[in-house]
């Protein structure tokens, strides 16, 4: 397998992730988005959406999205449950990540950290919106997780997996992730699962 990503990422940080817990080895493909890497001609050929992660297949198909392919590699694992109803619940969460979470919290670290905004009113303007939005989806995590060890089931998987990504970085969109108690034991928790690894980490072949 390859995969296309940045390495700044969180959406390519799940996909690796998930891969390092599966023990899988892949060739790791360095995309700089800021550079216009993912809108090439060539790899537009690849995906015509021009975003990574991009996962290519051995067989030379390619899966673009990262819980799309956080789905297609957690099938018969412990990631993905075996029960209908949690499995329903798992997709659930992976919706919520991606319209309530992601962005709003993975946006205004991409402006703050890795691009650096501009120090204009629009801005500050725009940013106080997307923090505003982003807390009231760590609120609703930290209400979730009051009574639970994990996402869906009290096991870790793939719903974990997605909401982490971003979650353990979002201090660096201006969150304060001290007022949701319930949000960083769950960090813990996921950082001391067997095979975790951390944002620079590529287990790569």
């Amino acid at each position: 397998m390859k995969l296309y990503d940045d390495p700044r990422s969180g959406n390519g940080y799940k996909v690796r992730l998930l891969l390092a817990l599966l023990g899988e080895q892949y060739q790791y493909i360095p995309i700089d988005i800021l550079r216009g890497d993912s809108r090439t001609d060539e790899f537009l050929q690849k995906n015509l959406n021009g975003r990574i992660p991009l996962l290519e297949l051995d067989n030379g198909s390619f899966l673009p999205e990262s819980n799309a392919i956080l789905y297609y590699l957690a099938q018969g694992s412990k990631y993905w449950p075996t029960g209908c109803f949690e499995q329903a619940q798992v997709v659930q969460w992976l919706c919520f990540e991606q319209y309530s979470h992601e962005p709003n919290i993975a946006t205004p670290r991409f402006w703050l950290t890795i691009k650096g905004m501009d120090d204009t009113p629009f801005n500050h303007e725009l940013l106080a919106q997307k923090q505003k939005a982003g807390n009231q989806a760590l609120a609703v995590m930290d209400e979730h997780l009051r009574s639970r060890q994990f996402f869906v089931g009290e096991r870790y998987t793939i719903a974990d997996i997605a909401l982490y990504a971003y979650t353990h970085e979002a201090d660096e969109g201006g969150f304060d992730l001290a007022l949701y108690p319930a949000v960083v034991a769950w960090l813990k928790r996921v950082s001391e699962q067997p095979g975790h690894i951390t944002t620079e980490h590529r287990n790569t072949a």
